[in-house]
């Protein structure tokens, strides 16, 4: 897959519940092959949007493209696979039940990749799902995902209840995988420390909207956190005409979240943010303007409502 290619383009999607909107006006693409990092509170519409994602959910307004068809068109749902964080699977099936199952229902199954995943974690075939830990039905759940092999992997937050030790291998098993059949992830997750070391791209949800989406990398470069002295209330007058992201203060020392626009005027001592640091200053401050770069920027609209007629 070349990076010209979109795993998906999201246009405008919202989605309203009788207790309002859930989602509004989300609009980015996510080019196919990355491993990307969906973030935000609980609430935010990370599971929603991944439910439009996956044919589950109607969007209320606007439209999403997965490989350039509908959600529920016979070609997305072949490229697709969806993994939810309680994990359904049948209790009395055993383990090699339940991959005859994913066997069965999925034309281009992997059953030599899909037993694989099983056996690397001494997980017996014979056993029945309900006998399992919590760690194993992972395995099990990731098996199936990855045996239906799919274009899409959209997870929402499926490592959630592991311990650290299985989080980690199992995260080494998505990586390999994904890396080996050039797998696109959409992964949301609660673990910002895990983010850094596997995701190469970014979308931020809170409060319902889109705050960032970006490669990680151009993402960070466009922030610099700022360190210095100030003596009175509010934003520091040298960073009027910056896009201020946050802006904390300690006694006199003031630390400030900025997008530069031009060179910084005043005595600052300026760093490089960490993810979680860029992260963090966007979760606690939603009323930043939202940044989208160039690569995650969508399609044209028009041309998108053109091909779904």
């Amino acid at each position: 897959m070349t990076h010209a290619v979109s795993a998906i383009e999201a246009y405008g999607v919202g989605k309203k519940y009788r207790r309002g909107w859930a989602l509004r006006d989300c609009s980015f693409r996510l080019p196919a092959g990355r491993i990307c990092g969906l973030v935000g509170p609980n609430g935010a519409g990370k599971t929603t949007f991944l439910g439009i994602a996956a044919n589950l959910l109607d969007p209320t307004s606007g439209s999403l493209r997965v490989f350039g068809e509908a959600p529920e068109s016979a070609e997305a749902g072949r490229r697709t696979a969806f993994l939810a964080q309680e994990k359904p699977l049948f209790r009395r099936f055993t383990v090699a039940d339940t991959l005859r199952l994913g066997r069965e229902l999925n034309p281009g199954w992997d059953q030599k990749a899909a037993e694989g995943i099983v056996r690397a974690g001494n997980v017996p075939l014979e056993a029945k799902i309900g006998t399992l830990s919590g760690g194993q039905r992972t395995r099990v759940a990731f098996a199936l995902a990855f045996g239906k092999r799919p274009d899409l992997l959209l997870l929402d937050e499926p490592m959630s209840d592991l311990d650290p030790l299985v989080r980690h291998e199992m995260m080494g098993t998505l990586l390999a995988e994904a890396a080996e059949h050039g797998t696109t992830v959409l992964m949301s997750t609660h673990m910002i420390t895990e983010l850094e070391n596997v995701c190469d791209f970014l979308v931020v949800i809170a409060e319902g909207g889109l705050r960032l989406a970006g490669d990680v990398d151009e993402l960070l470069a466009a922030h610099t956190l700022l360190t210095g002295v100030h003596d009175g209330p509010g934003v520091p007058e040298s960073l009027a005409r910056h896009t201020v992201v946050e802006s904390r203060t300690s006694g006199r020392q003031v630390r400030a979240l900025v997008r530069p626009d031009g060179p910084l005027g005043g005595s600052w001592e300026a760093d490089a943010p960490t993810l979680e640091e860029l992260l963090l200053g966007y979760l606690r401050s939603p009323q930043a303007p939202p940044l989208i770069t160039a690569t995650a920027q969508a399609g044209d609209r028009a041309a998108a409502k053109a091909v779904a007629a």
